[in-house]
């Protein structure tokens, strides 16, 4: 699989440990080549559906997940391919700002949550320090094969677009993780980075958020 891009097809067990306790079916969106849902196929036992763009990576997938949808996310999601269907987590790891219409794909996929069913995605955080580096002091947009600037990326979050996308798809978010990371691309000084993520430091320090949400009841 050295022909893929190493940044899509990892094992991701920061996702994989959000997913709730008895998870039993779960719909992996942009499952690349279903290295996360193998492992969590392997941790849980749990039936694991994927839905993947590239065929070639769907391919891949297929040998390890239950079923694979090859195909748009949008189109799958919004479409009637998985009607009938209920999953107990639904992931989008590193999916939703591929997406040209992110805040509909979310609505739809409240639909297909089980009672007690969660949603789990992870974004990266377009206002890190690397991004106003690159804009106020380069003038440059940093487009790169991977990361925050990955020149694939259609939408773009901050920690507070990424409060208003789950709202606005009627979820009530349980958790907000932040991974921090000094410098944009992996590098052994970024271990160093959760010292100084002090109040007010934080967004600019912040890589990536990691959210849980559910939907919100009907109550409120």
């Amino acid at each position: 699989m050295s022909e893929f891009n190493p940044s899509y097809v990892g094992r991701r067990s920061d996702v994989e440990r959000l997913l709730p306790p008895g998870v039993h079916s779960v719909l992996d969106v942009g499952c690349s080549v279903g290295a996360l849902g193998a492992s969590i196929k392997a941790g849980t036992g749990a039936q694991v559906t994927g839905i993947e763009y590239s065929p070639a990576m769907a391919a891949e997938a297929e040998k390890v997940l239950d079923r694979v949808f090859v195909g748009d996310a949008t189109a799958v999601i919004d479409g009637t391919a998985l009607e009938g269907m209920q999953f107990d987590a639904i992931i989008f790891a590193d999916v939703l700002e591929h997406l040209p219409d992110p805040w509909l794909v979310l609505r739809r996929a409240v639909r297909l949550l089980s009672p007690g069913g969660r949603i789990i995605a992870s974004l990266p955080n377009i206002r890190h320090l690397s991004t106003i580096y690159h804009l106020v002091v380069l003038g440059y947009w940093p487009y790169r094969d991977r990361g925050i600037h990955d020149r694939t990326h259609l939408r773009f979050f901050t920690r507070r677009n990424v409060l208003e996308l789950f709202r606005s798809a009627n979820l009530e978010i349980e958790s907000v993780d932040a991974k921090y990371r000094l410098v944009e691309r992996p590098h052994r000084i970024n271990r160093f980075a959760k010292y100084f993520a002090l109040p007010g430091l934080r967004g600019f320090l912040a890589f990536q958020y990691l959210v849980t949400a559910r939907p919100a009841s009907k109550s409120r």
